[in-house]
């Protein structure tokens, strides 16, 4: 078979309708060709891609791809825990500006991550306090980043929680007992990534897809592009998961996305690996995500 053939196979089906909530395609990774990246998206049925900024100079980039890309592209503005230590007050008043533009419609990638040694604890939580703040005044979702930090981001949020917006808990890979934490609080969605293929602790997020823990109305999916590759011949996934799987869906993963460079058109494997842990169809499983993404971000 050509490429052109593959091609034409490929966009000659149905496709799902998607919405990829934290796709970094400002990466560098996509520099030379981030325009085929998101026309390979819409292929494969990703309809709005939601580009997360790390810094202020990171969100005026996604801005910048999102006003390129009016309609499918979206940006949000934050400061991730990685970069706290660069903080300065100047920089809530840049996110304040990009935070007021329609285009971008959260805040955020923010949170703590005390996995990795590149900004002091209390750093963190000092920046992460001032982005809840701010989402609390503009009512604007966060995407929330949080990574061996459970109790010090559960007890800011219920420090916030009278007045919070809706929390987006971005590629959650926490256990079974700190999810269900996270889901007592009425505005927070959990979104699900290529995590899900690694994930063999019979404690995390598989477990929690799995017995309904999850339901699909605070469900969200991701790529995390250019990282997070879902394997789709990963061990750690059960036969029913793999029986999901559909040919469309694997030949854009395989054809189009390695380890080193995950795209937004994998999304739909993600789909089916959630439509299998539920014994779903995955149409069912699309058309909640997408719905719950147009409500969180309020996108038509």
């Amino acid at each position: 078979m050509t490429s052109k053939d593959l091609d034409a196979l490929m966009n000659c089906c149905d496709n799902y309708i998607l919405i990829d909530v934290g796709a970094n395609i400002i990466n560098k990774k996509f520099a030379r060709d981030v325009d085929s990246v998101i026309q390979r998206a819409k292929d494969a049925g990703v309809q709005k891609i939601i580009v997360p900024g790390s810094s202020v100079k990171s969100s005026k980039e996604a801005l910048r791809l999102a006003k390129f890309h009016s309609g499918t592209v979206y940006a949000t503005a934050g400061i991730h825990p990685f970069e706290a230590k660069s903080w300065d007050e100047s920089q809530l008043s840049a996110l304040e500006d990009i935070l007021k533009d329609t285009e971008c419609v959260g805040v955020g990638e923010c949170g703590l991550d005390y996995t990795k040694d590149f900004s002091p604890p209390e750093i963190q939580k000092m920046v992460f306090e001032k982005q809840i703040s701010l989402a609390c005044q503009i009512k604007k979702p966060v995407i929330l980043r949080e990574k061996g930090a459970y109790k010090d981001v559960i007890d800011l949020l219920t420090k916030y929680k009278d007045s919070l917006p809706t929390l987006v808990l971005h590629s959650f890979v926490g256990t079974f007992e700190e999810a269900n934490s996270y889901l007592q609080l009425d505005n927070v969605y959990i979104a699900v990534s290529g995590y899900l293929c690694k994930d063999n602790s019979f404690n995390g997020i598989q477990k929690l897809i799995e017995t309904g823990t999850l339901p699909l109305n605070r469900l969200l999916i991701e790529t995390d592009s250019p990282f997070l590759y879902p394997n789709a011949r990963s061990s750690k996934l059960t036969e029913p998961v793999k029986n999901a799987f559909t040919q469309r869906s694997i030949r854009f993963l395989e054809r189009y996305c390695t380890f080193q460079r995950n795209e937004p058109c994998s999304l739909p494997v993600i789909v089916e690996m959630i439509a299998g842990l539920l014994n779903k169809p995955a149409e069912e499983v699309a058309l909640a995500t997408t719905l719950n993404a147009l409500k969180v971000f309020g996108l038509s």
